[in-house]
């Protein structure tokens, strides 16, 4: 069953403000605990949260694409990040180390399988999840695309976006926050913009960051990501993608759309990189309710 290429029919404003039913900490290694927490409807169709970064963290406002009716929604901070502990730690903090953790997650809820939700580093980290354990995934929504290819990190860190915003000065590590904050938003927003100032999640935003570009994700190739997609070939996919997002050009979205086209394309025009922009949060609503009509039996 095909998805069709509009998604205007749905629902597109945000779902109110929840609290988890329940949250704990998943220790999954010798030194790193992950924070945890469920939303939603306990037997309802289980989808996983994937924050940006790498140690961007969860948030309260993350629940509020889902329809907390039908989705049982699985949020969590990885390494590092958030309320997971040790706080801003690099060692033992890989790609992989993050892709074992997400089925060490989803085996410790007893979950068969998940929706897979990630936006910017997120959309890399799904991507990465799902062709490692494919038969897990019942579908995909991915935001601001990011492969991780040496272009991308050229564009964004040594000159492309700098052309676009060059009044933000870099210094440390809160400006560091600073300037991927601002540039997160077709107009920058100062509420996001200060979460910048916070020194614990300066930190980890920063260290973490820092840590897995210098290293180019830890994956094994420039183009993996593009290499592996015939292995994901058959999971349902929507990709959301501002026009003007600074942070993930569009350029990364068209190369995996081009690579995957069954994966269903949706450039949002009047938008940048954040999934709280008024146009990509209602889009994410709208592909969230798509799969919520496919999975109840709908036709689409």
């Amino acid at each position: 069953m095909e998805f069709s290429k509009e998604l205007q029919e749905f629902k597109r404003t945000l779902y109110s403000d929840i609290e988890p039913y329940n949250s704990g900490f998943l220790k999954v290694s010798d030194i790193h605990t992950l924070y945890w927490e469920q939303s939603g409807n306990p037997s309802g169709h289980p989808v996983v949260f994937l924050h940006g970064g790498p140690g961007g963290g969860t948030s309260a406002g993350n629940r509020r694409f889902f329809d907390p009716e039908f989705y049982r929604i699985i949020l969590f901070d990885q390494r590092g990040a958030g309320k997971s502990t040790p706080h801003a730690c690099l060692e033992d903090n890989t790609t992989w180390d993050l892709v074992n953790d997400i089925e060490l997650l989803r085996e410790h809820l007893q979950i068969s399988e998940w929706q897979v939700f990630g936006g910017s580093w997120g959309s890399t980290l799904a991507l990465a999840y799902s062709q490692k354990h494919a038969d897990k995934v019942t579908g995909m929504i991915l935001r601001g695309i990011f492969l991780l290819r040496k272009k991308e990190l050229e564009w964004f860190y040594e000159g492309g976006a700098a052309t676009i915003f060059p009044d933000v000065t870099l210094m440390a590590a809160k400006i560091w926050s600073t300037w991927e904050l601002t540039t997160a938003h077709l107009i920058p927003s100062e509420e996001h913009i200060n979460k910048g100032t916070d020194d614990n999640f300066a930190l980890a935003f920063a260290r973490i960051e820092s840590h897995y570009f210098f290293n180019r994700g830890f994956l094994p190739s420039d183009s993996y990501l593009l290499d592996n997609v015939d292995k994901i070939r058959h999971i349902k996919t929507i990709i959301l993608q501002g026009r003007y997002d600074v942070c993930c050009p569009v350029m990364s979205a068209w190369d995996l759309h081009k690579a995957w086209p069954e994966a269903e394309l949706k450039i949002v025009p009047d938008a940048g990189h954040s999934a709280n922009e008024a146009g990509i949060a209602a889009e994410l609503v709208a592909a969230n309710e798509k799969f919520k009509h496919f999975l109840k039996g709908g036709n689409i």
